[in-house]
């Protein structure tokens, strides 16, 4: 398996002086799902959002370090950010659904992006809400508003929307943290399928979600990264025993 992500030696502090990453070192496998997990305040979302970019847009005072993806250092100034974002999908932890159909929240993205065949996109739709474990729900229905679906179709719907772009990474930060179990459940077994063609780094809402979904585990706790292994590995025999104070309970 090889590396999609290389991440090195990244540090980031915000304008109030506050760091929150420290020195990380991650190197992230492609078709696989990498979970990072640990307390409130450890750095993880931050990690994601330097993944893409959307740090630019935060209270960040200073970043260095290095994040390869295709052998290119995405943190540098001259990188295409609007083209980062495009192979970089995003899904928070609150579905936000644009005030349009079903249909259109699927296709707008395509569509300012110049693709105007209607063959393509409804393919698009097809295939992203079948991906996002949605179509069978919602194919009779394509031109009713996506605010009118449930929380947990609407969370679907944006992983089908960030798949639209045909991204080669989705990143989700908590993305059923507000869900029923039922919901969750039907995320989870769409980011199994996703992860064949897709490379997924998940912030999960809690320790039982990443044990269920982590290919590979990263545990963070006050901007450093304590432990990355395999999943199975660092739930069952995790090595640094902060690790396993948390997996265990002890604290967070």
């Amino acid at each position: 398996m090889s590396d999609k992500i290389i991440i090195e030696d990244l540090y980031v502090q915000y304008e109030d002086g506050t760091e929150t990453l420290r020195g990380i070192n991650l190197n992230i496998p492609e078709n696989a799902i990498t979970v990072l997990f640990g307390p409130a305040g450890g750095g993880k979302s931050t990690l994601l959002r330097c993944i893409n970019r959307l740090n630019d847009l935060s209270d960040v005072k200073t970043t260095s370090g290095r994040i390869l993806l295709g052998g290119e250092n995405i943190l540098d100034s001259k990188t295409d950010v609007i083209g980062l974002r495009r192979k970089v999908g995003m899904v928070f932890a609150r579905p936000v659904v644009l005030p349009m159909s079903i249909r259109k929240n699927i296709t707008y993205g395509l569509e300012v992006m110049g693709e105007k065949r209607p063959s393509k996109l409804n393919e698009a739709v097809e295939r992203t809400l079948k991906q996002a474990a949605l179509w069978e729900e919602v194919r009779n229905r394509l031109d009713d508003p996506a605010i009118a679906l449930s929380g947990g179709q609407q969370q679907r719907l944006c992983v089908a929307r960030s798949l639209a772009l045909e991204p080669e990474i989705i990143l989700l930060d908590e993305p059923t943290s507000g869900l029923d179990p039922i919901s969750t459940a039907k995320v989870e077994a769409s980011l199994q399928e996703l992860k064949q063609s897709y490379t997924i780094i998940l912030v999960p809402h809690s320790v039982q979600q990443a044990a269920r979904t982590a290919d590979h585990a990263a545990f963070f706790l006050q901007g450093e990264l304590v432990e990355y292994a395999e999943g199975k590995s660092i739930f069952t025999s995790p090595s640094d025993k902060r690790t396993e104070d948390y997996i265990t309970g002890r604290f967070g």
